[in-house]
This record gives structure tokens, C-alpha cells and sequence, in this order.
């Protein structure tokens, strides 16, 4: 924590960058970066110490079930009717929101992507994202969209919030410092954070390269939340003690700034004096959080058979359907694989859900070729899939011991929602054209006669 300083102050300066983290997922959370900036008992005094404003963001109606009841209390220098004046309208002609209707001539099919190139100009986190599919709809709260990003310079002046949806965000390659309202969150490959919706916050870059690139799951509909375990029981996959939610943090700046806002699927922006990260202390529990993947405990086959991918599944926004999720994050991290007389990768199958698929680092089990760190693949409903040829041949024919499937970590956007291509994705110099040429290698080996072949 830094102390106030006048002086800082008058020169625009930040007055608390404070970077740390409190532990536990859904808690009730209390922080302040000034001492006596969180009034106690009440939510709203009358006055609030060091001139400070309060005012409640709400995750959710005020009537919702305690459980899913969601508000923090932000205590501000300015309240964020301040933070806007007149917008007008921006584009960002690369960021598509559902009911993605794009012109494009590419046919239905199983798709992949090798990585987004490097831009050739200046890109901020906000003008390098890049949407590859949209499901659902905006406008009704229902459904995601997959984004890709990369950029290579750093909203300095530059806000942004998003009223259609919480943002997931993966990155893959540059760590990432991700200042918001409620507190800062420095976040490397490996790693995710999520922005509710709502929330204002701006990107930097953090750590020396060239490119700094990921994804993003935009969610329209109920939030990410914990899977329930079932027969699992307490524990295992992702526990709540190793979600971190940042200590508050602010900026006290008095210079030209300007807050970019998504709505209903179109951009606005408006111009301010001053920083609007402005939070100096807040209670509740709406709030951002980062996540280490390597922290996830996997739980799988011990005998035979390869259990459903769900298995995997860090978050999950549930829909109004029980067990059918709006969308779920699921990853397919370094694991042991140990299932005898039994096919260990994920088995060839045709589903209701539509599967975007990335790849953070290393190499995924069920494919031995083509599928790049920071590539991305598209396998929508009832399209089959599974492993490639070379793939196929390897786990059919390798001697079942036990082996430590290591330096790899896929994820995947699953939807129960068909994906609808963007005219960006469908028409992306990276789209592989041979990708279903994988499967070829598949041949008939049945020949009416008993025994396994």
C-alpha cells in the first residue's frame, strides 16, 4: 500500500496501486487501501471518511435468492455518474455480439485456426479483440461469444466496461495486468481472470515481448459459478480457496481519459476528466477474480474407460435447464493416464453442445498434428470429431502403462448453443484448410470375421 501524498496528488499521480489477493470463491469480502475508508455496521452513512461517495453495483436483481444474490459497496471519490458524460457512438468492427448474421461463403464443417498473427500497427486489449463465434443472443441475455486477442500496447487513457456480459479471459502468450474498480490482477499464461459484467477496468502489458495474445469467453447469460461435485463429494477439480480476489486499489488522476462501453451489442464512448478507477474501499461479494489452472486437481478413469469431458470443467453458467449449461470453461490439463484394455483419449462422438477449443501450451492428447499453441478449433453440434489418424493409430496400438500426459493445457467454450461463425473467423488467413483431411487415415478394418483387430 502506498501512502497518500499530496504532492502525488497533485501531480495526477496514482495514490494506491496496491497488488494482492484474498482467497475463496462467492465470499462476502471487505478491503480498503486507506485505513478507515470502509465505514463498518452500515453500507451508507451519511458522510463517508475522506470524502468519499458510497454506491452499490449490483451482479444480480435485488430480489435473487441469497445464493445467487450478488452486490459489493464501492466507496469512490467520484460516484460514477461522473464517470460518464455525452457518449457517442465507436466501432469496433472485429468485436460481433449474437445473433451473428455475417455474410460469409464458408460451409458448415469442422474448423481450426492456427494463432492470430502479430499486428503490423499499435493495438490496445480493447481494439485487438477478435470475434471467431457468437451463440445465442445478446440482447435476451442468453448464450457466449469466443473471442481471440492480441495487441501490443497498453490502455493507458482508456476504460472500458461491458454491460451484455462477464469477460473470461485466457491468455496465452504476455502476462497481463488487469486494473479494475474493486483492485488489480496480474495475470500470466496458465492463469485466467474474470470481469463481471459491469465492471470497468483497463489492460496492460506486463513483462518484455513482441505479442501479447489470447481468448476471451464473453457470457451473455447467469454467471460462472462452481460445478457442483455430486459423487465427487467436497473435494477436487477447481477449489474455491484458490480463486483470488484483488485488495482494493485506485487511481487519482486528473487527465483526459476516455470510457469505451459495450451495450446491446454496439459501442459508445464518452470523454472524462479523470480516471474512473476511483475505488478506495468496498465490501460484498460481485467481484473479479483470477484462477491458477495448475491448481486444478483432476479427477479420472482409474480402470478403464475415458470419462465425459465434464469431468474437467472449472466453471460452468448454468441455463434454466438443469444440467445444460449456458456455457461451461473446461480445460484438459497435465494428468496421469492410467485405464487399462481401454482407449485413453477422448473418443470420436457427436454431441448437442458446440465445442470451441484452444490450446495454451504443449500438445493436446487427441491430436498428434496440426494443433498449435494458440491455435482454435471449432466443432459445432451434432458435427462429429475425436482424435486424428496418427492419434488413433498411437493410443490403439501404444502399451498400456502408465503415462504422465505433461507439458499440454487445451480448454474448451462449450455451449449448449449452436456457434455461429463471424465473417473475421470464416475468412482468417490462419483457417486450415486441410484440417478435416486429419481424419483420412481412418479405414475401414472391419471384415465380418470375430476377434479384435
Amino acid at each position: 500500500m502506498l501512502d497518500k501524498s499530496e504532492a502525488g496528488a497533485r501531480a495526477g499521480a496514482s495514490i494506491s496501486n496496491n497488488v494482492g489477493y484474498m482467497p475463496g470463491f462467492g465470499n462476502d469480502f471487505e478491503t480498503e487501501s486507506l485505513p478507515g475508508a470502509l465505514p463498518q455496521g452500515q453500507n451508507s452513512p451519511q458522510k463517508c471518511n475522506y470524502g468519499l461517495y458510497a454506491e452499490q453495483l449490483s451482479g444480480s436483481p435485488f430480489t435473487a435468492p441469497r445464493g445467487t444474490n450478488e452486490r459489493s459497496w464501492l466507496y469512490r471519490i467520484r460516484p460514477s455518474v461522473r464517470h460518464t458524460g455525452r457518449f457517442s457512438n465507436a466501432s469496433y468492427p472485429y468485436w460481433k455480439s449474437a445473433p451473428c448474421l455475417d455474410d460469409h461463403s464458408l460451409a458448415l464443417g469442422q474448423l481450426r485456426w492456427n494463432p492470430l498473427p502479430a499486428p503490423a500497427e499499435q493495438l490496445t486489449f480493447l481494439e485487438g479483440i477478435r470475434t471467431m463465434t457468437a451463440a445465442g443472443d445478446v440482447m435476451t441475455q442468453v448464450g457466449m461469444a469466443a473471442h481471440a486477442y492480441v495487441f501490443n500496447a497498453d490502455m493507458t487513457d482508456d476504460y472500458f466496461f461491458n454491460a451484455d456480459g462477464e469477460l473470461l479471459v485466457v491468455p496465452q502468450t504476455g502476462a497481463i495486468r488487469v486494473f479494475s474498480e474493486m483492485g488489480i490482477m496480474d495475470v500470466e499464461p496458465l492463469e485466467i481472470c474474470l470481469v463481471p459484467r459491469g465492471m470497468l477496468f483497463k489492460v496492460s502489458r506486463l513483462g518484455d515481448g513482441d505479442i501479447w495474445r489470447g481468448y476471451i469467453c464473453e457470457n451473455y447469460g447467469a454467471k460462472f459459478t462452481l460445478p457442483d461435485r455430486g459423487p465427487i463429494g467436497a473435494n477436487c477439480l477447481a477449489n474455491p480457496r484458490d480463486f483470488k480476489t484483488p485488495v482494493a486499489a485506485f487511481e487519482d488522476k486528473e487527465t483526459t481519459c476516455r470510457l469505451h462501453v459495450k451495450w446491446c451489442g454496439k459501442f459508445y464512448v464518452t470523454e472524462i476528466g479523470h480516471s474512473p478507477l476511483d475505488v478506495v474501499a468496498w465490501h460484498g461479494n460481485y467481484t473479479p477474480f483470477k484462477y491458477d489452472l495448475r491448481t486444478f486437481s483432476p479427477v479420472g478413469a482409474i480402470l478403464f474407460d475415458h470419462p465425459d469431458p465434464s469431468i474437467f470443467t472449472v466453471l460452468t453458467a448454468p441455463s434454466g435447464e438443469e444440467g445444460t449449461a449456458n456455457v461451461d470453461f473446461v480445460i484438459f490439463p497435465p494428468r496421469w493416464l492410467v485405464a487399462e484394455h481401454t482407449f485413453r483419449p477422448p473418443w470420436y462422438h457427436r454431441n448437442i453442445m458446440s465445442e470451441f477449443m484452444g490450446l495454451i501450451h504443449g500438445q493436446y492428447d487427441a491430436k498428434e498434428e496440426g494443433f498449435v499453441p494458440g491455435g482454435m478449433s471449432l466443432h459445432n453440434m451434432m458435427l462429429p470429431h475425436g482424435p486424428d489418424a496418427p492419434g488413433f493409430a498411437k493410443a490403439s496400438n501404444g502399451e498400456l502403462r502408465p503415462v504422465k500426459l505433461d507439458n499440454t493445457m487445451a480448454f474448451m467454450f462449450e455451449t449448449r448453443f449452436p456457434q455461429q461463425l463471424t465473417k473475421f473467423a470464416a475468412e482468417l488467413e490462419t483457417l486450415q484448410d486441410n484440417y478435416i483431411e486429419c481424419w483420412d487415415g481412418l479405414e475401414r478394418k472391419f471384415d465380418g470375421t470375430p476377434g479384435i483387430k
